[in-house]
């Protein structure tokens, strides 16, 4: 069956989404749902335990937001400004890839001024929105990112109706992040926390780490009815050998499951596949779409938020789970009052 972008689509009004996480995180509500025998069942997050075994490998996305959000003033006019920095282009340099408000005042030649001791200049115009940034900052790279952790604020998403707060820079991570390059977090790792890993891997259950650094696309809409013609917007991934070899372990004995900690995770993977469909281990950039029928060569298991209508994250989730038990599943969590999106409730599929 081809599946158009309408076909992704339902009312969101109905849906609860909480500007804030769980407390504790674990205590959030899990929807299970086997592929086998099409069932559903209603769990609390920190009963996932229950759904892993011995040998099975928990991949995750280690990724770390950075507050990537800079308020601050262009030169002579004192005008306000709000600069977003999607991603580094040149650490040596001090480039940045950015997208400014108000865009039509920002031009090519412009100062831009974030405190006392921190000036940026525009060097170029990449869309509407978009400019390439260089930090006039006299210092190592790694000084230059602790000051944008002081000054920035955390990129929330656009669908929470508060400003950022400064314990955000904690809240709006999961406990697994380590390398910073991200925009948005891997919303499914922040149901978990240190005790139930601990308590998963009691189990034999392996947790493994693979990055992709999330950009601000995530969020971009599709905006095509036919979905073969949707691009991604491309996003920087590392999977190391000691990750793939774990990965590869688990394939080849037939009993244990891989299982995908959000779909950023299922994207590295499933890029990570070689011709005799195991796992190899590399870095570079991903445009990966994943929508129905695609065919899975590694992940096995599936845990991820509710998403957002016609989203490329909830087309993902339909071709993993099935297009129609993934929609019964959305009309399940409306019956039961699941909350939505980043802070919302998960899902294991299995």
């Amino acid at each position: 069956m081809k599946m158009k972008l309408t076909d992704f689509k339902f009312e969101i009004e109905e849906f609860k989404v909480p500007d804030e996480p769980a407390n504790p995180r674990d205590s959030s509500k899990l929807m299970v749902l086997n592929r086998e025998d099409q069932t559903i069942k209603h769990e609390t997050f920190a009963d996932i335990h229950k759904y892993l075994n011995d040998g099975d490998v928990v991949v995750y996305n280690n990724t770390k937001v950075f507050p990537a959000k800079l308020k601050g003033k262009k030169e002579k006019t004192e005008a306000d400004i709000e600069v977003f920095l999607l991603r580094e282009l040149q650490p040596e340099n001090m480039l940045w890839d950015v997208l400014v408000e108000p865009a039509r005042k920002i031009r090519i030649g412009n100062k831009l001024f974030f405190g006392e001791d921190l000036m940026a200049e525009v060097v170029d115009n990449t869309t509407s929105r978009g400019r390439t940034i260089r930090f006039l900052f006299d210092g190592p790279n790694e000084e230059l990112y602790n000051r944008l952790d002081k000054i920035g604020d955390m990129p929330l998403p656009p669908y929470i109706e508060r400003d950022p707060r400064e314990e955000d820079k904690e809240r709006y991570q999961t406990i697994f992040a380590k390398e910073r390059g991200a925009v948005a977090a891997p919303t499914a790792g922040m149901h978990f926390t240190e005790e139930l890993v601990e308590k998963i891997k009691e189990k034999g259950v392996d947790f493994v780490p693979v990055t992709l650094h999330i950009g601000w696309g995530t969020f971009r809409p599709v905006e095509v009815e036919d979905l073969t013609k949707h691009r991604m917007d491309s996003e920087n991934y590392f999977i190391s050998k000691e990750s793939s070899d774990r990965i590869n372990v688990a394939l080849k004995s037939k009993k244990n499951k891989v299982i995908a900690c959000g779909t950023s995770a299922v994207r590295v993977i499933e890029t990570s596949v070689m011709a005799s469909g195991m796992s190899k281990q590399g870095t570079g950039w991903t445009d990966k779409f994943i929508y129905p029928d695609y065919s899975f060569k590694i992940t096995e298991g599936l845990i991820t938020n509710f998403h957002r209508p016609e989203s490329t994250l909830l087309m993902l989730a339909a071709a993993f789970g099935g297009f129609e038990f993934i929609k019964e599943s959305y009309k399940e969590a409306l019956k039961n009052n699941y909350s939505f999106f980043t802070f919302g409730d998960a899902m294991l599929i299995l």
